[in-house]
């Protein structure tokens, strides 16, 4: 059993009925957006067509907008009413479209600042993936699209995550910690 189908299995059990929200957190190059990829095919893979991924990366507005994007996960984005977010466009350096959320279908909402105080009540699983930067930061810097970019942005990043860290603790809030094992 591949870890997205084991943790899809404890997102539904979890869930007991109702709609899965699943919040993903961790520092950058952990894993995150790899993980909820692979949650998300799960999910369609189970008969959950609907089931939709946030994230966070379409939401930050702009490098400095990591606590923006996270309250905008509980008071945005997870709200009964017409959830959603503003989108970020990063070619512009300027907000995009407003995106709609399904309030009803399976949600998975990823990104460093997801899981946090507010947001951790309205999950029905939150997810921390703990990877040390040592090996974080080679990973992050070398994706597709990040290359000669996030470079220097990394340590202004790396402060925000640490704030976040500082205020919202969203390791101890998980309610599934993944250790991952760096290549060797």
């Amino acid at each position: 059993m591949s870890a997205a189908a084991g943790l899809l299995d404890r997102v539904l059990a979890d869930a007991d009925g109702g709609r899965p929200v699943v919040l993903i957190d961790g520092g950058s190059g952990s894993g995150k957006t790899t993980l909820a990829g692979e949650l998300l095919a799960e999910f369609r893979a189970r008969g959950f067509d609907g089931a939709q991924l946030v994230s966070l990366d379409d939401a930050y507005p702009g490098w400095r907008g990591l606590a923006a994007a996270s309250q905008a996960v509980h008071r945005d984005m997870l709200r009964a009413e017409r959830p959603g977010y503003e989108s970020w466009d990063w070619a512009a350096d300027a907000p995009g479209p407003w995106r709609d959320v399904n309030g009803s279908a399976p949600l998975i909402i990823e990104g460093c600042g997801s899981l946090s105080r507010e947001s951790a009540p309205l999950a029905t699983t939150s997810v921390w993936i703990e990877l040390d930067e040592a090996h974080r930061k080679p990973r992050a810097l070398s994706r597709p699209g990040d290359i000669g970019v996030f470079e220097e942005f990394w340590e202004m990043w790396a402060a925000q995550e640490r704030e976040h860290w500082r205020r919202n603790a969203p390791f101890l809030l998980a309610d599934v910690v993944i250790e991952v094992v760096p290549d060797a």
